[in-house]
Order: C-alpha cells, then sequence, then structure tokens
C-alpha cells in the first residue's frame, strides 16, 4: 500500500462524503427555511433552497471532512502497525452520515413538536424574520446543530477505533508469529 496515495484518498473519502451528507441535509433545511441560509447566515444573493442547499452544502462541509480526514488518515496509516485502506473505511462513514441523519432529523421532529405558535426568535433575528416563519428557523438551527455535534463525536470514535483495530491487528499478527 503506498501510504502517501492512501492518505490522499481517504482526506477525499471525507471531504466527498461531508459535502454530499451536506448537500442532502441543506436540501431539507432550506426548503424548511430559507431564512436559515439567507438572513442567520452571510446573505449570498441566493434565495432559492435548491442553489442555497448546493453552495452552503459544499461551503459549510468540506472543512468538516478534512478536519475529519486528516487524522483519520493518521489513524489509519502512521507507524508501522498494518493500514486500514479507505475504501475500508467507507461503511464506517457511511454508518456515521446515517447516524448524524437521523439525530438531525429526531431533533428537528423533538424541536417541531416543541416550537408552538407563539414563538419568537431573540433579536436581532426576529426584526429580520416573518413570525410566522421563525419556529421553522428554529428548527433548521436545531437540526444543524444535532448534526454537527453527533458527527463531531461520531469522528472521534470512528478515528478511535480506527486506531485501535490497528492496534488489535498488530497484536494478532505479533502473536500469530511466534
Amino acid at each position: 500500500m503506498h501510504k502517501p496515495r492512501e492518505s490522499v484518498a481517504i482526506v477525499a473519502l471525507c471531504i466527498g462524503s461531508a459535502i454530499v451528507y451536506g448537500v442532502l441535509h441543506d436540501l431539507v433545511t432550506a426548503h424548511l427555511s430559507v431564512e436559515y441560509f439567507t438572513v442567520a447566515h452571510p446573505y449570498l444573493g441566493i434565495d432559492s433552497p435548491f442553489a442555497l442547499a448546493l453552495v452552503w452544502g459544499v461551503l459549510a462541509t468540506w472543512w468538516v471532512g478534512v478536519l475529519l480526514g486528516a487524522p483519520l488518515a493518521f489513524a489509519a496509516l502512521a507507524g508501522p502497525r498494518p493500514p486500514v485502506a479507505a475504501a475500508a473505511l467507507r461503511p464506517a462513514i457511511g454508518r456515521l452520515l446515517v447516524t448524524m441523519g437521523i439525530a438531525a432529523a429526531a431533533a428537528m421532529l423533538l424541536a417541531a413538536l416543541a416550537v408552538g405558535e407563539d414563538f419568537a426568535l431573540p433579536d436581532p433575528l426576529s426584526d429580520r424574520v416573518p413570525r410566522d416563519r421563525q419556529g421553522r428557523l428554529a428548527i433548521a438551527a436545531v437540526g444543524h446543530s444535532v448534526s454537527y455535534f453527533a458527527g463531531f463525536v461520531g469522528g472521534i470514535v470512528l478515528i478511535a477505533r480506527t486506531w485501535r483495530f490497528r492496534s488489535r491487528a498488530a497484536c494478532a499478527a505479533a502473536a500469530g508469529g511466534r
């Protein structure tokens, strides 16, 4: 295995996976609350929910892929222990993304149940978002926050499990060679 090439493959896999997840997640939340992207974020001159999902799905997630990919590549390849290839990490990354999506959907559902007709955003957003759309923005914000949190925790778990897997593989190889 060519480790530098495999490192790039792992980071690229994480960036691509993060972007795909980000676009899909933003397709849901941009249709729920376009104001989440046009008022609560810097305005990019875009009002279409589909275009917002594409643009913010890339802008808000590529760097998350780098932040996961670099330490994951290190955990998968550093040192003399048996390496873990990018292809072997795909299922675990897929499970992480599905878990993030489920967590975000559950949080958004709970937020939707909690947001009543009297819900109002705090200033300065309350003056910039129509009253009947404020709850939707809050629900979208909850979904994004939970998704990022689940990704952060799940990413740490994935890195740790990859490192531990390699340690166990090295121990098994050493025990088999005795």
